[in-house]
């Protein structure tokens, strides 16, 4: 262990009870935490609340071990303000909705905030798919429409289809390809606008998605990593949440110029960690609520990601406390 002073990390997650200890990047980061001496409190975005002039959360403070089904134990349970943390994890998975939104802004009313990882306006902002609209010569044609005949005109022009998504989506979900003359096209279309009444998501399909989809994880702008998701024979889609093989992957130079053209943006609205979606040499997302890939890239790199990943958000938490 590095010889620093111990901090107070919190994460706002999912139920730690459904941690898939094996895969998942939270709880990485939490092992590596702990690792480095420092104290694990977690928390559920329900857990969070406003009272006496503060936000704080009903948490846990936990002792974790990579043992799946016996992977943490409860140390102590308390009312927790915000402030009191050196730094707060938010790594609430999708979807982005009001409940989500609004656990953004509750987390920022207090005088003394924690280091956030990531910044909860960078996190309303950035969620989750239109962000990278900022970048259009990055990343494959697109259209994000509610006109379904603007939709299905789009589609029927895609050389080799479109890749359909809600706007909102993660982990795959939801994202279906669409080839010319489809018809089950317009029926999609209607269900995703909900007739025409709500944002699509549109991509030309780009065919090197076969290879595989790049996950490229990003700290502080610079890339840690990469990791290629393979799809199935039988999916189009290469997440692993919906069933994609994970491969080593090395990082090309397009890849570290796709990088270094977000890098000032993302260190400027405080998205300290971030997972980039490469398709051949084109971006197609930004994931910034929860990124994974951590577990998978370290095992096949053979490093440890997550312990460069928490001496990072120490110097950052070292460098917030000597300006405050």
């Amino acid at each position: 262990m590095a010889s620093h002073e111990r901090l107070d990390l919190g994460f706002l997650v999912d139920p730690l009870e459904q941690v898939k200890v094996d895969h998942d990047t939270t709880f990485a980061l939490m092992l590596a935490t702990q690792a480095r001496g420092h104290r694990v409190l977690c928390f559920e975005q329900r857990q969070l609340f406003y009272a006496e002039g503060r936000p704080a959360a009903h948490a846990r403070e936990v002792e974790v071990q990579p043992t799946p089904g016996a992977h943490f134990r409860v140390l102590a349970e308390r009312r927790l303000g915000l402030g009191e943390l050196d730094v707060l994890w938010l790594r609430k998975d999708p979807p982005v909705d009001d409940a989500f939104l609004h656990a953004t802004q509750l987390v920022e009313a207090s005088e003394r905030s924690p280091l956030f990882v990531n910044a909860p306006a960078a996190l309303r902002g950035a969620a989750e798919h239109l962000w990278s609209l900022r970048f259009p010569d990055l990343s494959p044609p697109t259209l994000v429409s509610c006109n379904l005949a603007e939709l299905k005109a789009f589609v029927e022009a895609a050389p080799v289809g479109a890749v359909l998504k809600p706007v909102e989506g993660h982990g795959g979900e939801g994202v279906v390809l669409l080839q010319r003359g489809d018809r089950n096209t317009t029926a999609l279309l209607e269900l995703y606008t909900r007739a025409g009444t709500e944002w699509a998501m549109l991509q030309h399909y780009l065919p090197e998605a076969r290879v595989g989809d790049k996950r490229i994880l990003v700290l502080e702008g610079e890339p840690l990593g990469a990791v290629l998701r393979v799809p199935r024979e039988d999916d189009h889609r290469g997440n692993m949440a919906a069933g994609g093989r994970p491969v080593r992957a090395r990082l090309t130079a397009r890849d570290r110029a796709l990088c270094e053209r977000l890098a000032p943006h993302l260190r400027a609205e405080g998205l300290h960690f971030v997972g980039l979606d490469v398709i051949g040499d084109w971006l197609t997302e930004v994931n910034v609520t929860s990124p994974t890939g951590l577990v998978e890239v370290a095992t096949l790199d053979g490093t440890p990601l997550a312990d460069r990943v928490v001496a990072s958000v120490e110097r950052l938490a070292g460098e917030r406390a000597k300006a405050s």
